[in-house]
């Protein structure tokens, strides 16, 4: 699945080497190999080592690296610059634009950078953030927003963070950003919390488990319902000639046609008709 469009990110440590193959082959659009907090910092090199072997040897996937104030950046983004099956890196703890360029730079200029921001500052900073040569899609590290400001995680305490980094990815011409993973294993709050991210306008969610995939996948995708709506729409716009009637025609054919979009990429089919439903 393309980055710009994957709901699932699956994170997996990057110390274990053996599950690789297994998240490549999972229902996750994306998956993350963890450098930075899954790693105690005595075992880094170790780690970086199994993941450039694997992306070298046939893998494919993204790669969470430290953060640029840490000791381990300059490492990461070295060891990691050209190395094949790389798909682009998750910055850790994004405070600043500059921290995305650098990381850009020093990787070739042709690496995309997704952005986590895990912060208040990074989230002050988001406009700026998403601006930045490199970036390339903006996350939320909920965890540890939550250390830094004591929030809670209820809903409507973390709503301006997310809605800040939707603002954020607009005004940066960025696609949707990517919510936080959902620690519960219960999926009905699993997809409840996909529901709250969807309706604040995220397109995407970060996993920690496989079981959780099928859910998120089909909680950010459209509905049947929803890619009906989206197809009758545009049947019947084409139908009159692409004629415009009113105000509310332009805003209903952006989004019929970006659900349209989607549903292809993601497999949805409309709801049956009536006729073919009773053939």
């Amino acid at each position: 699945m393309p980055g710009e469009i994957a709901r699932s990110w699956l994170l997996v440590s990057a110390n274990r080497t053996e599950q690789f193959d297994q998240a490549e082959r999972s229902r996750a659009d994306q998956i993350v190999l963890d450098l930075e907090d899954a790693i105690d910092p005595k075992h880094k090199s170790t780690a970086r080592d199994g993941v450039t072997s694997w992306l070298a040897g046939g893998g494919e996937g993204w790669v969470r690296i430290n953060d640029r104030a840490s000791d381990f950046w300059s490492d990461d983004v070295d060891q990691l610059k050209g190395v094949p099956g790389l798909r682009g890196v998750m910055l850790a703890k994004t405070e600043d634009a500059a921290h995305v360029t650098e990381t850009f730079d020093r990787l070739g200029g042709t690496t995309p950078v997704l952005v986590l921001i895990e912060s208040a500052l990074g989230i002050e900073e988001a406009v700026s953030i998403a601006r930045a040569r490199g970036a390339f899609r903006l996350a939320f590290g909920s965890g540890d927003y939550r250390r830094d400001t004591g929030t809670s995680a209820e809903d409507i305490a973390m709503a301006y963070p997310r809605s800040r980094l939707v603002v954020a990815s607009r005004v940066g011409k960025l696609p949707g950003p990517i919510d936080g993973p959902t620690v519960s294993s219960s999926h009905p709050i699993l997809r409840e919390q996909s529901a709250v991210a969807v309706a604040l306008g995220l397109t995407g969610k970060l996993c920690l488990d496989v079981e959780q995939l099928p859910v998120i996948n089909e909680v950010i995708s459209p509905t049947q319902s929803d890619v009906t709506w989206a197809r009758d729409f545009l049947d019947d716009f084409e139908a009159r000639g692409r004629v415009i009637r009113d105000g509310s025609d332009l805003p209903r054919l952006g989004r019929a046609e970006k659900i349209d979009k989607l549903a292809k990429a993601f497999g949805v089919q409309p709801l049956p008709s009536r006729a073919a439903a009773s053939s």
